[in-house]
């Protein structure tokens, strides 16, 4: 017994000891974790006032008049069971008596988004979809006052739109730039999810400069933010206190948060600001070609060591890159000294590139780099531009029948020469992606004017080495690699 109890003696001790360096150790690194985390609680309190609710109203007219023993029955009763004709069902669908209390106008909530205060003096932003088709905005402050708001003018290529409301002293946001972020980095939004006022949520950045199909002038930056309807409009911030994107769309199979969130990059938006007020409009540069990917694939057959720029597919007509002298096959690599990594990246900087200057732009043509002076004109809204995608070529074996163009079928075309594809049967054809009724212009930057023309120049070109080819798909210029076997 007492050789036991001088184990739990000794034990006992041993624990006592031991304990407070185990709760020190574990205190502080609780200490560690938290003082780790961003401070939150102080960012919101000091950026929430500049959040803004945004409401609209539509003028929808009088109301449907019926009289009250026929309310609620179909025309089609109406026309066959009491033999109302066409042009009298008017009176019970819409034209109302005068003087009837449902002629009076009425007013229909039409939208309700968030928005932030980007001046003392009441110029307020947010996106173009949630003000769109309104006949009244009203915008509540964080002190629950409200105010109509005046639309200076909005921009549906961007989705920004900026407001102005009648008041001097406001808080307003601390404008940041997109040049700082980084992916992986905290970010924060405050906005009024389905109506539910100064709602916030946080996460990371999760890509920068992502392209979507519908929005080529926007490089978005993607979180993992939750932005549910109600959201859109609202201030993205960073650890600084900064605006630096404004929540616009969310990417959803159920129409709330999935974690793919995307935010208008805040330069973007000054950009439209400034222009907004300077001349009331939106104007852009335009360029006049359209662009597609350079994969894997083809930056081999271009002599590229990586993937890089956005390849030429056309040059479209009476446009500054024609008359600069850009071609179809130009790898564009520099635009006005930026880099273009990949194509996505083009639009966007042409589009806020001043028009009427003559600006620098670098390509790579047949191997050898090249440098344009280029003078941009205004985009119209028939000049979107054009991005197309190729998807990965596939290891089959050669084959593909083709046949001569007559030269209406050229000229409806536009094109000086060109076989049409009939059928494509394996090897390099369907490795490079040809299809049906593709229009092969030419091969390594040589013509093909013919199926004789295009044999004898099969057997010259370089073997087991990527070659661009250029075709002509539903209208569109763009190239394919392709790889001749011996």
């Amino acid at each position: 017994m007492k050789k036991i109890s001088l184990f739990a003696s000794l034990l006992l001790s041993a624990f006592l000891v031991v304990q407070p360096a185990f709760v020190l150790a574990s205190d502080s690194t609780n200490k560690a974790t938290v003082s780790g985390l961003p401070d939150f609680i102080t960012l919101v309190e000091e950026n929430h006032p500049v959040v803004v609710n945004i409401s609209t109203t539509k003028d929808v007219g009088g109301q449907s008049y019926r009289p009250p023993q026929l309310r609620g029955l179909p025309d089609e009763m109406l026309r066959y069971f009491f033999g109302i004709p066409n042009s009298k069902l008017d009176e019970f669908r819409g034209g109302v008596p005068k003087g009837h209390p449902d002629n009076s106008p009425k007013k229909r909530p039409h939208s309700l988004g968030s928005g932030f205060i980007i001046s003392e003096d009441g110029y307020i932003l947010t996106n173009h979809h949630v003000v769109s088709g309104a006949d009244e905005i009203i915008v509540t402050l964080h002190d629950r006052k409200e105010l109509k708001a005046t639309l200076i003018g909005s921009d549906k290529r961007t989705d920004v739109a900026l407001l102005k409301i009648e008041a001097t002293g406001l808080p307003f946001a601390k404008i940041g730039s997109r040049e700082t972020l980084k992916v992986g980095q905290w970010v924060l939004a405050i906005g009024e999810p389905f109506g539910l006022d100064y709602t916030v949520t946080h996460g990371i950045i999760s890509a920068l400069g992502r392209a979507l199909p519908d929005d080529t002038y926007v490089p978005f930056i993607q979180t993992d933010v939750a932005i549910n309807p109600g959201n859109s409009g609202g201030p993205l911030f960073n650890l600084d206190g900064e605006v630096v994107g404004i929540n616009s769309q969310i990417y959803s199979s159920s129409g709330g948060a999935m974690g793919l969130s995307f935010s208008i990059p805040i330069d973007i938006a000054m950009n439209v600001v400034h222009q907004l007020k300077t001349n009331g409009e939106v104007t852009r540069g335009y360029l006049g070609v359209s662009v597609q990917e350079v994969t894997s694939d083809l930056s081999k057959s271009f002599g590229l060591d990586k993937p890089k720029g956005a390849l030429v597919g056309e040059t479209f007509p009476d446009t500054p890159a024609e008359k600069a002298g850009i071609q179809a096959g130009d790898i564009i690599l520099e635009f006005d000294g930026q880099p273009i990594r990949k194509s996505a990246d083009l639009p966007p900087i042409v589009g806020v590139t001043p028009i009427d200057e003559a600006v620098t732009v670098k390509v790579l043509r047949q191997g050898k780099e090249k440098t344009f002076k280029v003078t941009l004109a205004a985009l119209g809204e028939e000049d979107e531009p054009r991005t197309q995608k190729v998807k990965p070529s596939r290891n089959n074996p050669l084959g593909a029948t083709v046949e001569d163009l007559d030269k209406a079928t050229l000229r409806n075309l536009q094109l000086p020469f060109g076989v049409g594809i009939k059928a494509v049967l394996g090897g390099p054809a369907e490795q490079a992606g040809l299809r049906r009724g593709d229009i092969l212009v030419t091969i390594d930057f040589k013509p093909v004017k013919s199926v004789k023309g295009l044999k004898a120049l099969l057997r010259s070109l370089p073997k087991n080495r990527s070659l661009p080819m250029r075709v002509i798909r539903d209208g569109r210029s763009l190239f394919l690699p392709i790889t001749l076997s011996d």
